[in-house]
């Protein structure tokens, strides 16, 4: 496993990450041995950042992050996310009750400082005011936390947040799906020294290429219940495109993939293939996802005129279809 500098935190992260939305319930139920197993795959695997959030299953996805540590001695980045919870949003947020929940994580996750907190997706005009993005400051002076970043919707978002000095993280929709960070993001974080994190790499899922225009999915699977947009950013869910045009786009994009290669590794290594991107957070559901996901380190970079090709791809056929603000 490769590892990347994680921007001005300076901390060195595997290049593929493992996402821990799934380890809350939120694509369906998950027991506590399969979470282990993913975990202690994922390590195995010289998988050493972890990407969760405090709302993530009301916090069972630390917990269990917490518990399966808890009883390991490698050193592992794990990156938490605050905001979310309805104690703060949308428009709740005091520097105490922030306070409040960083020491929440910090007590579900039993350690003594958060390695990196962000910003959860807060509403565009509170990351704006400034005060939010003070107060990590603050926490991070007062030891609270090592590093600070911003988990954030729209590239708009993303270039407020660049700005700011301390930052050392931006967490970002980025994939072949969504790729107009290229242009408009990527030069400006490698000038401030800011790391890149990459969630949703395979469009929740739809970049594998498994999936069906008839799929099926739990009740409790955000791609069931915000497949409109009825519970948060339509975006978070198959990169905001209509389930059935997803589908549609992921089959388009079999020509593609090398030989050698799955659709899901060749999606994740056009991600790896950009310098400014620091790690790729892929979920899974299972162990065998953690092995294939982690095998794209060491997989050869798709080249110049794949580049061109899923670029014009994406220009001609994908972005089009695209339902909300990117």
């Amino acid at each position: 496993m490769k590892h990347r500098r994680l921007g001005k935190s300076g901390l060195a992260v595997s290049e593929i990450g493992l996402g821990c939305w799934q380890l809350g319930g939120d694509f369906g139920p998950l027991d506590d041995g399969r979470a282990a197993r993913i975990l202690s795959t994922a390590g195995e695997q010289g998988i050493d950042f972890w990407d969760t959030a405090d709302v993530y299953g009301a916090g069972q996805s630390e917990e269990r992050i917490g518990a399966f540590l808890s009883g390991i001695t490698p050193t592992i980045t794990v990156a938490t996310k605050v905001g979310r919870d309805g104690a703060l949003y949308p428009d709740g947020y005091t520097r105490e009750k922030v306070r409040a929940n960083l020491t929440g994580s910090l007590q579900r996750l039993g350690v003594e400082r958060l390695d990196l907190a962000q910003l959860h997706c807060v509403p565009p005009e509170v990351l704006k005011a400034g005060d939010l993005l003070s107060w990590m400051e603050d926490f991070q002076d007062e030891g609270l936390i090592r590093a600070f970043g911003a988990s954030v919707e729209t590239l708009d978002e993303a270039l407020f947040a660049v700005e700011h000095p301390k930052l050392a993280a931006l967490q970002i929709i980025f994939n072949l799906f969504r790729q107009d960070a290229v242009g408009q993001l990527f030069p400006v974080a490698q000038e401030r020294d800011v790391g890149i994190i990459v969630r949703l790499p395979l469009a929740s899922g739809v970049l594998s290429g498994k999936m069906r225009r008839d799929q099926q999915f739990d009740a409790s699977d955000h791609r069931q219940y915000n497949r409109h947009g009825a519970a948060f950013s339509q975006g978070e869910t198959f990169s905001g495109i209509p389930f059935e045009s997803a589908v549609d786009l992921a089959e388009e994009l079999r020509v593609h993939v090398p030989p050698g290669m799955t659709m899901a590794q060749m999606a994740l290594r056009w991600i790896l293939d950009f310098p400014a991107v620091s790690t790729v957070i892929c979920g899974a559901s299972r162990s065998g996802q953690v092995v294939e996901n982690a095998a794209v380190s060491d997989l050869p970079p798709l080249g110049e005129e794949a580049h061109a090709h899923l670029a014009e791809f994406y220009a001609l056929r994908v972005r089009p279809t695209i339902l909300v603000r990117v």
